[in-house]
This record gives C-alpha cells, sequence and structure tokens, in this order.
C-alpha cells in the first residue's frame, strides 16, 4: 500500500512541476502569439501556406515566446512577491527555483533558435532571437521600472510574430508585414493601459511607474483612445497596400468602431467620475485583435 502511496505522491509532484514550469511560459500570452503569427503566414502565401511550415514557426515562435516570458519571470520575481496579480507565480511560491528558471529560459532560447533556423529560415530565427532579448533586456531590465512610457518601447516585442510569420514564408520582410507590426505596436498601449487602472495599486506599491498609477483616470483614457484611434488607422493601411478584399475592410471597421466605442466610454467614465471599468477595455482589445487577425487569413481565401 505504502508502495502504491508513494507511487502517487511522485506522480502529483512531478505533475506539480511540469505545470509550474509551463505557467513560466505564459502560456495566455501564447495564445496571442498564434492568433497574430498564423494569419500573416495565410497572407504572405496568398492563400493556403504550407500546412507544416506553419506547424514549425508555432512550434519555434511559441519556444521563444515561452523563453521571453520565463526571463521576465526569473527578473521580476521581486516584485512579483508584492504583487496580489503576480503572488502565486512559481518563482514566488518556491514550486520552481531561481536557478532552474533561468536554465529553463537559456534553454528554451537556444532550441527556439536553432528549431527556426532549421526549419523556417535564418531571419525568422534572428527575429525570434531579437525579440527575445528586447523583451528581456529592453522592457523588462531597462524600461519597466524606469518611465512610464515602457509598455510602448517595451511592446515592440509583442510585434516580432508577424514580421517572423512573414519570414517564414517568404523569406523576406515587405510592405504588409510593417503595417501589421505598427498595427500591434499601437494596439499595445491601450491594451496594457486599463490592465495598469485595474492593478495601480500593486504597481504603486513596487514603484513601477505604469501609466495608470502616474496618472489620473481621466488622462489615461485620453491616452488608450489615441492609442485606439490610431490602431484603426494603421488597420485601414494594410487595405491598399495589401491590396485586400471585402471581409477584411468591412471587419477592420466595424470591429475597429467598436474598438473605438469601448475606449471612449471608459474616458466618458474617468471624465464624469464614475466608476471606470477598464478590463471591458482590456478585454476588449483581445477580441479586437483576434477578431482582425482572423479577417487577415480569411481574407486571401476568398476571391472578393
Amino acid at each position: 500500500m505504502s508502495t502504491m502511496s508513494d507511487q502517487t505522491v511522485v506522480k502529483k509532484s512531478i505533475g506539480r512541476t511540469v505545470k509550474a514550469y509551463v505557467a513560466l511560459t505564459k502560456p495566455r500570452v501564447l495564445e496571442l502569439l498564434l492568433v497574430s503569427t498564423v494569419p500573416v503566414m495565410f497572407l504572405a502565401q496568398g492563400g493556403l501556406p504550407d500546412m507544416w511550415l506553419v506547424l514549425a514557426t508555432v512550434i519555434g515562435g511559441s519556444l521563444s515566446a515561452g523563453s521571453a516570458a520565463a526571463f521576465n519571470m526569473y527578473l521580476d520575481r521581486d516584485i512579483d512577491a508584492h504583487m496580489h496579480r503576480t503572488e502565486n507565480r512559481p518563482l514566488v511560491t518556491g514550486e520552481i527555483t531561481p536557478r532552474g528558471a533561468l536554465i529553463f529560459s537559456w534553454t528554451l532560447a537556444v532550441v527556439s533558435t536553432v528549431w527556426l533556423w532549421f526549419t523556417t529560415n535564418w531571419l525568422a530565427a534572428t527575429l525570434s532571437a531579437a525579440a527575445i532579448f528586447f523583451y528581456v533586456v529592453i522592457y523588462t531590465m531597462i524600461l519597466k521600472r524606469r518611465t512610464e512610457q515602457n509598455i510602448i518601447w517595451g511592446g515592440i516585442a509583442g510585434c516580432f510574430p508577424v514580421l517572423i510569420g512573414w519570414a517564414a514564408v517568404t523569406g523576406s520582410l515587405d510592405w504588409p508585414a510593417f503595417i501589421l507590426f505598427a498595427l500591434i505596436f499601437l494596439w499595445t498601449p491601450p491594451h496594457y493601459w486599463p490592465l495598469s487602472m485595474k492593478y495601480k495599486d500593486d504597481y504603486d506599491d513596487v514603484d513601477v511607474p505604469m501609466l495608470g498609477v502616474t496618472r489620473n483616470a481621466s488622462q489615461v483614457g485620453l491616452q488608450v483612445i489615441l492609442y485606439a484611434w490610431a490602431t484603426i488607422a494603421c488597420s485601414l493601411l494594410l487595405i491598399p497596400i495589401a491590396n485586400m478584399g471585402l471581409v477584411y475592410t468591412v471587419s477592420a471597421l466595424v470591429f475597429g468602431g467598436w474598438f473605438i466605442y469601448e475606449s471612449h466610454r471608459l474616458y466618458n467614465q474617468a471624465v464624469r467620475g464614475n466608476e471606470a471599468r477598464p478590463m471591458r477595455v482590456f478585454h476588449a482589445s483581445i477580441t479586437y485583435l483576434t477578431l482582425i487577425f482572423v479577417a487577415v487569413a480569411v481574407d486571401p481565401l476568398l476571391p472578393f
């Protein structure tokens, strides 16, 4: 009986450890990576790309993003321990040691780069390595704790998947990829700043100058509006540059209009002194980006 009990304990322990290492990769962020990478490959191909290439790119991109996330948790473990939103992360709870997390991070970084180099091409692999560097060094180590503009420039790391997807298919970069890069760059602030409003006290407690901490709600709301409008304007640039059809055009206008409406709604609540609901904009931004990139994938498959 004791042997069976011991085996059960070991299995549970292994399961918890695996789950903890998976948590280091921030799986929910990986979902956004898939949303932005795969549709761009359809657009770059002008139709259905090679499915093996798509799978290879997704695997490599996921490993790369997981590496960046794990490095981020390793470097931010001191402040994560004092924030309610992050207090259950595996490095805070002790389920994973800092040394284990660092080895895991480097392993994913090397494996993802080598994988993309041999399964796609050197350009996609180089862009993947650059994305890790930008997120870990430029954002986490340099910008995050020093300036309220941290998420604007640090968010560039999240723009790289569209370049990687395009490069994997074509072996080069072209204007449609750069337009989509700019779209995600402009989308990131109105996506993340509402979250900083929600967790204002957390960021304030650890002296991280997110905009939600350094500015009042109406000022943050105004910035969200400006970036939301810029995002929609950028999305419309793709229509003439990539010769997009009816599906994308209608999607960009309809979903873009909804995103702008939600942004204005947040601002109006803040100006009137009502209780703002920033997470409504946060979730709306995710839905907006998902729907826009679905349209990017579907549009090349249709004759109109």
